[in-house]
């Protein structure tokens, strides 16, 4: 019993501390420029004295200096053995996760084999440790297990990630579409318009745009940083919205009806979603049900009658 706890400690700790890694890689990371760079702008701009660029290196966190090199070198050793196929579809999930902690495809694959390791060699230094040694078959057999978990367990948080990146766009999709229709409508181009609802929020769906809106202002197509935009999210009603974007520039069709008709579709549909949802929550709920709560209530009920028949029994 005693080992049992002490495995689900460590397996508690180790998915802690892989969350707060991955947690420190994002927030390292929001801006796409070099780090060891930005530190040394930083210090010139406060007029520090910098010996050298090593001592701005020292100056960086742990997961930048040590764990992020690392997981690329394993990523780029790794890379020469992987399909091409799995390299793009995992580039692809990454962009529609927003691409957390700005880590290449190759870098978490090869997180997916080092936090298996970890997770085998974890319980394997358990089962060694124990002071009631485990049997060969059950050392193995965990050890298999872990291992599985841990390999999946990366694949399991970027679904997770993606699942709310693109739950969030569809949230904020409705309002966002009405201010950019109230935007054309006053006059403003559509790229301006754009410009304002990412300058309006700060989420996922204000950064897709801006992010389209840098690729235009460098010179590529607004249908195609449309269409791109919507590959990197990954949901059918930005799809639809792009379509008709493109639509109505091809056929010229004035671009606020379009974006009028869009925003109504887009909110009669989010109703719908929370009507859905509604719809599901009482079968949600049967498991807690049946599991916590109606145990509990048998527990309170009964005991008294069971303690008044066994003092009957007894006498």
């Amino acid at each position: 019993m005693v080992v049992f706890i002490w495995t689900i400690i460590i397996i508690v700790v180790v998915v802690g501390a892989v969350l707060l890694i991955m947690a420190g890689m994002r927030a390292q990371n929001k801006d796409e420029g070099d780090p060891l760079m930005t530190r040394l702008a930083e210090a010139t701009q406060r007029g520090d004295v910098v010996s050298s660029l090593e001592q701005i290196e020292m100056q960086q966190p742990f997961n930048q200096r040590i764990i992020l090199p690392f997981l690329r070198r394993v990523g780029e050793v790794s890379t020469r053995y992987t399909p091409q196929k799995a390299l793009e579809d995992t580039a692809h999930k990454l962009e529609l996760a927003g691409n957390p902690g700005r880590i290449d495809a190759a870098t978490f694959l090869a997180s997916r084999f080092v936090v298996a390791i970890i997770f085998g060699g974890l319980l394997l230094l358990v089962a060694t440790l124990s002071p009631n040694k485990w049997a060969l078959g059950q050392t193995v057999l965990v050890v298999l297990i872990f291992t599985a978990l841990g390999f999946f367990f990366p694949q399991l948080w970027l679904q997770g990630r993606i699942n709310a990146r693109q739950k969030e766009i569809r949230k904020a999709m409705p309002d966002a579409l009405d201010l950019l229709t109230i935007c054309v409508e006053a006059g403003l181009g559509f790229e301006a318009a754009m410009s304002k609802v990412s300058e309006k929020w700060q989420n996922e769906l204000s950064v897709a745009l801006l992010r389209a809106i840098r690729e235009i202002q460098l010179g590529k197509a607004r249908r195609d940083s449309l269409r791109d935009m919507a590959e990197r999210i990954g949901i059918p009603e930005m799809t639809s919205f792009v379509a008709a974007v493109i639509q109505s520039e091809i056929l010229g069709v004035s671009l606020s009806k379009v974006l009028r008709i869009q925003s109504d579709q887009m909110r009669v549909k989010r109703r719908q979603r929370a009507e859905e949802e509604a719809h599901q929550a009482p079968i949600k709920m049967l498991l807690p049900l049946a599991l916590l709560i109606f145990p509990s209530i048998f527990i309170i009920l009964l005991t008294p009658a069971a303690l008044q028949m066994r003092k009957a029994f007894l006498r």
